[in-house]
């Protein structure tokens, strides 16, 4: 007798049920994305705090990045910064040495939600390289804060690890610890505001 395929499917709280290996825009929901984004921790939870860093708390950071370091930049482009990481919403945020070892079956996955994830609200598919390598560039400051702020890491290491950031570009900003669903609700108030600025 055949063996059975490994499901493949996750259900969501909408109701959804996601392929994940073949995700279809119709599956996508922003409140499945921002609930699981806000229940993700970032650096496998391994930060200072009395909540976990979330992955939607990230998001949030690096589209206010993109934005100060790209101040002409479209609403469309300034959305695909805060979904860059959502993916993880169903696959977790995997350490970089773990996304080293794991191959690149891992990536590959990433670019299927995250392609089904840009078609449902509206994005291409693949983002134009120029975009993409600046939204690298803010999620790579924002490493860098959580990384001194809240990760244990020493300013030399993380200038070295990330890149030292411009301090003008940080004025005002910090890392924001609280409750997973503060974060979602702040994450889905930010979605609905850009789509709205995207979409008019």
């Amino acid at each position: 007798m055949a063996k059975a395929p490994a499901r493949a499917w996750q259900r969501m709280l909408s109701g959804r049920r996601l392929d994940l290996l073949d995700p279809t825009p119709v599956d996508i929901e922003i409140e499945d994305i921002a609930h699981g984004l806000a229940f993700v921790a970032r650096w496998n939870g391994q930060t200072h705090g009395d909540w976990p860093y979330s992955v939607a708390e990230h998001s949030i950071l690096v589209e206010e990045l993109f934005s100060r370091m790209n101040p002409d930049a479209p609403a469309k482009w300034r959305l695909a910064a805060l979904l860059h990481d959502a993916p993880e919403y169903v696959i977790g945020d995997m350490i970089s040495p773990v996304k080293a070892a794991v191959g690149p079956s891992y990536g590959e996955l990433d670019q299927r939600l995250a392609a089904a994830v840009h078609l449902r609200f509206g994005l291409p598919a693949l983002l134009p390289t120029a975009v993409k390598t600046a939204i690298k560039k803010a999620d790579r400051v924002s490493a860098w804060m959580e990384a001194v702020q809240i990760a244990g890491f020493r300013r030399d290491e993380a200038d070295r690890l990330f890149g030292a950031p411009d301090g003008a570009l940080l004025r005002g900003l910090g890392i924001r610890l609280r409750p997973p669903k503060d974060t979602r609700e702040a994450f889905i108030r930010r979605h609905e505001d850009l789509l709205g600025a995207f979409q008019s």
